[in-house]
């Protein structure tokens, strides 16, 4: 009997774990070569695995429910016929392979990629990262290389370790009550809980926020939004005029459509927006392309389409790479100002409030007006608070002139 193994694959560049949402077979079952087994949830989508060959289901190897690290083995797969094809997919074939044709490239780009676990235990230990050896492939530096480190407490591989003051972890003082509910932390609340630490122990945040002043645009976007649904069968929302805007801006200021990468810093041709979706138990982080080039309608439907894929669960691994900024619509909630999170290793992340009618002063006389706060956090090692005014003030500009005439949505 020839059996070979499915393994839990990486879905994506920085994913390092899967949770296994539902089996789409059962055991005994024949399955042909490229049938979807399994969904998996990563930190940010889900994704269906299909199978590398054709077979039958001997064991499924992890329930429902579990998650697992890339690498493991999910479930095992009796094979009809063995051939060629079947053969180049034994690990070992695959690994040989890849060794041989992406040796020369990885020495050079692995060894500045490091883990979540690798970061975090570098940053308990004050370790510098850039004086060790690595063990990994292509000389990556792995979870066990930092724990060798520390148990040495002694100088190895040209990095010296400091000894941190002794913490105490609250998860360890904590203990639930009788009638309390303990909740796992797994999946995509483990993979934000893991970036957002990242983010606010390495970047220095800044925050500043602005007032704008959005009669014109609440007007105009009234007049058309009945239209609109009609025509186009979506709604025609303030999110994409505000988006609309940040990208004219962006393409003013591309100093802020910049990413941090160690040694340099990267400033991104295209404008790619991620911006932020809920369902209803989880937040996803989506990307709309190239939105300088697109029109308010397709801004919005743009935005109709990740939230309807967001709802069915259905967002791809693609829909959610290659973000450059981060439009937040916090005003959703009814938010009114707010600091955010950098999305890293983007630059920094603009929140969208609440649109308020407040009273406000125009050639000394009250009026009142529909005015909205945006809120900016930025990287300081990339930006100043300089280019930064002067973005928002572009933004401001851009959102109080909107009209018919200067502002079309098609």
């Amino acid at each position: 009997m020839n059996v070979k193994t499915i393994t839990m694959p990486q879905l994506g560049e920085s994913v390092t774990e899967g949770t296994i949402s539902q089996w789409l077979v059962t055991k005994g079952e024949q399955v042909e070569k490229y049938q979807p087994l399994v969904e998996v949830m990563t930190d940010k989508v889900n994704a269906e695995v299909p199978a590398s060959f054709s077979g039958k289901i001997v064991e499924l190897l992890i329930n429902e429910g579990e998650t697992v690290k890339v690498g493991t083995e999910i479930c095992k797969v009796e094979l009809e016929n063995e051939t060629i094809d079947d053969i180049k997919t034994e690990p070992g074939h695959q690994t040989e392979l890849a060794a041989a044709e992406d040796q020369l490239a990885e020495n050079h780009s692995m060894r500045q990629r490091y883990s979540p676990a690798v970061l975090a235990l570098a940053s308990q230990h004050q370790i510098d990262l850039a004086q060790i050896q690595g063990t990994g492939r292509g000389g990556r530096i792995t979870r066990k290389d930092i724990q060798k480190l520390i148990e040495q407490g002694m100088e190895e591989n040209g990095a010296e370790t400091v000894k941190p003051k002794p913490t105490i972890q609250s998860s360890q003082l904590l203990e639930s009550l009788p009638g309390d509910r303990e909740i796992p932390v797994t999946g995509i609340r483990k993979a934000i809980a893991t970036n957002m630490v990242r983010a606010t122990s390495e970047i220095p945040h800044a925050w500043m926020m602005i007032e704008v002043d959005v009669t014109n645009l609440v007007k105009y976007r009234n007049d058309e939004k009945n239209r609109f649904r009609e025509t186009e069968g979506y709604n025609l929302s303030y999110f994409a005029f505000f988006l609309n805007a940040v990208a004219k801006a962006l393409k003013k200021f591309p100093e802020l459509n910049s990413s941090w990468a160690g040694n340099k810093i990267i400033q991104h041709k295209d404008i790619n927006l991620s911006i932020a979706i809920g369902s209803e138990k989880e937040l996803y982080v989506p990307v709309i392309r190239n939105v300088d080039e697109k029109s308010i309608k397709g801004i919005a439907k743009d935005i109709h389409v990740l939230a309807q894929k967001a709802r069915n669960g259905t967002l791809t691994h693609q829909d959610m790479e290659g973000g450059t900024f981060t439009v937040n619509n916090t005003g959703t909630f009814g938010s009114v100002q707010s600091m955010g999170v950098i999305n890293y290793p983007q630059a920094a992340i603009l929140q969208v409030e609440s649109i308020v009618k407040r009273p406000v002063i125009i050639n000394d006389m009250f009026a009142a007006r529909d005015m909205v706060n945006l809120c900016l956090s930025l990287d300081h090692r990339i930006l100043d608070g300089v280019i930064c005014g002067r973005f928002m003030s572009h933004v401001k500009e851009i959102l109080e002139n909107i009209s018919g005439e200067t502002t079309p949505i098609y």
